[in-house]
C-alpha cells in the first residue's frame, strides 16, 4: 500500500460550486522525491491541501498514512508536515524561533500536555539540522523572509512527519541555502520519508530519480519517473497538454 493514495478525487473549496481538482489519481510511496509542476492556477497547491485534508474531497477516495483523509483529516495532519507558501509574520509577533519550532511538536502532545525531554530534543535537532542556531532566541517577526522560511522548515522537521509537503519552499532563499536544504531533504528521502514539493524553479534538485507530476486545470498531464536534470524540460513540454 502506498503512503499516499488518491483515487479519482474531486476537491472544492467551501462555498465553491466548481471543483479545483478533477478526477485525479495519484500514488506516492515511501522514500520518493516528488516534484509537482505546471502553470499558475493548475491546482498544485490545492493538491497539497487535499492530501493534508484542508480542502473537502467531494468524490473519490483518498488515504494518507493508511487514514481516510475525508473522515480523519485531523489525524492525517498530525503525521504530515506542510510548509505553506506566502506565510507572513507581523514584525511584533512575540514568539522566538525556538518557540515556533517547538510548536511543531504540539500536534503530538495533545491538549494541555507539557513538552517532554523528547519534544525539546526533537526541536533542538531540527534547529541544528537547518542551521539556524544563531536565530534561536530572536523573535520570528524580526527575521528576513529567507530566515522565516528556514524556521518554518525546522518547525515541520521537529514534527518528525511521515510525509513532508512543501509549497515553493525555496522562493526566498539564495542558491547556497537551497542547495543546503535540498541536502536535508535528500537525507529524509533516504530515510524513507516521501517529499512532495510544488515548485516553479527546478535548479538544485538532488541527483536522484524524481517522481514528476505535471498538472494543468486541476488534472494530471504527466506522471512519470525521471532524472532531476530532465524535470524542467518535461514540465515545459507537458504543462499545456491535455490532461490525462
Amino acid at each position: 500500500m502506498s503512503i499516499i493514495e488518491l483515487e479519482g478525487i474531486y476537491t472544492a473549496y467551501e462555498g465553491d460550486d466548481k471543483p479545483i481538482i478533477k478526477d485525479l489519481t495519484l500514488r506516492i510511496d515511501r522514500g520518493e522525491y516528488v516534484v509537482i509542476g505546471g502553470p499558475n492556477s493548475a491546482g498544485k497547491t490545492t493538491l497539497l491541501e487535499s492530501i493534508n485534508g484542508l480542502v473537502k474531497i467531494t468524490h473519490g477516495r483518498a488515504t494518507v498514512c493508511g487514514l481516510d483523509v475525508g473522515r480523519k483529516g485531523h489525524e492525517v495532519r498530525k503525521k504530515v508536515g506542510y510548509v505553506v507558501q506566502n506565510f507572513y509574520f507581523d514584525p511584533f509577533t512575540p514568539f522566538t524561533t525556538e518557540q515556533v519550532v517547538m510548536m511543531g511538536r504540539y500536534g503530538r502532545l495533545g491538549l494541555l500536555k507539557r513538552p517532554s525531554e523528547a519534544d525539546y530534543r526533537a526541536a533542538e535537532r531540527a534547529i541544528r539540522l537547518v542551521g539556524i542556531e544563531d536565530l534561536a532566541q530572536k523573535t520570528i517577526g524580526t527575521l528576513s523572509g529567507g530566515q522565516q522560511q528556514k524556521v518554518m522548515i525546522a518547525h515541520n522537521l521537529a514534527k518528525e512527519p511521515e510525509v513532508l509537503l512543501l509549497d515553493e519552499p525555496f522562493s526566498n532563499l539564495d542558491f547556497s541555502a537551497r542547495e543546503y536544504l535540498q541536502g536535508i531533504l535528500l537525507g529524509l528521502v533516504k530515510g524513507g520519508t516521501p517529499i512532495v514539493t510544488v515548485s516553479h524553479a527546478f535548479d538544485g534538485l538532488p541527483d536522484i530519480r524524481i517522481h514528476l507530476v505535471v498538472m494543468n486545470d486541476g488534472r494530471i498531464t504527466k506522471d512519470i519517473e525521471c532524472s532531476s536534470r530532465s524535470v524542467e524540460d518535461i514540465v515545459r513540454e507537458s504543462s499545456f497538454k491535455r490532461a490525462m
